[in-house]
């Protein structure tokens, strides 16, 4: 049986659907998805893992909920952000991009990839967490997260989340 893959806690995968609410949330506050992606963005130590899939996916919806400008303008932006990985075709987006990029969280809406049985087959291919922005946000810890990962005293966020 192959070896389960060491993760990293400071990578980070966002499902279609979590991108998709972030960018089209507008100003609001109280958008989980939001403020889940803009922890993310407030912490260069931070990396966001997705596939050409999984931001193919999340383009897509933006372009039929919005409209394709503002599609290719987020695609453009967000490719700045990732780290890029590359999984077979068919494989679930989120899921081969955290495998792939050994992200040790997936922040998800979809209750499917959140259930034990999922759990259960992730467990013994990799050590990852599935999460609904709600639930990163309210667990996630950036102080103890940096000691763990960079080491050191926390710096507090260093760059501007909606820049």
């Amino acid at each position: 049986m192959p070896e389960t893959p060491e993760t990293d806690p400071a990578r980070i995968v966002a499902d279609a659907d979590v991108l998709v609410a972030d960018l089209l949330a507008g100003e609001t506050t109280g958008n989980p998805a939001r403020e889940a992606m803009d922890e993310i963005r407030s912490h260069s130590w931070l990396e966001l893992v997705a596939s050409d899939s999984l931001l193919d996916d999340a383009e897509a919806v933006v372009a039929d909920l919005a409209d394709a400008d503002l599609a290719a303008a987020w695609r453009e932006r967000i490719e700045d952000l990732r780290v890029a990985v590359e999984h077979p075709p068919g494989d679930h987006p989120a899921l081969a991009s955290a495998y792939r990029g050994r992200a040790a969280h997936v922040l998800s809406g979809d209750e499917g990839l959140r259930g034990a049985q999922v759990g259960a087959a992730l467990g013994s291919r990799l050590n990852v967490s599935v999460k609904t922005p709600e639930g990163f946000v309210a667990l996630f810890d950036a102080e103890s997260l940096y000691e763990a990962v960079e080491g050191g005293e926390y710096p507090g966020p260093d760059r501007d989340p909606r820049a």
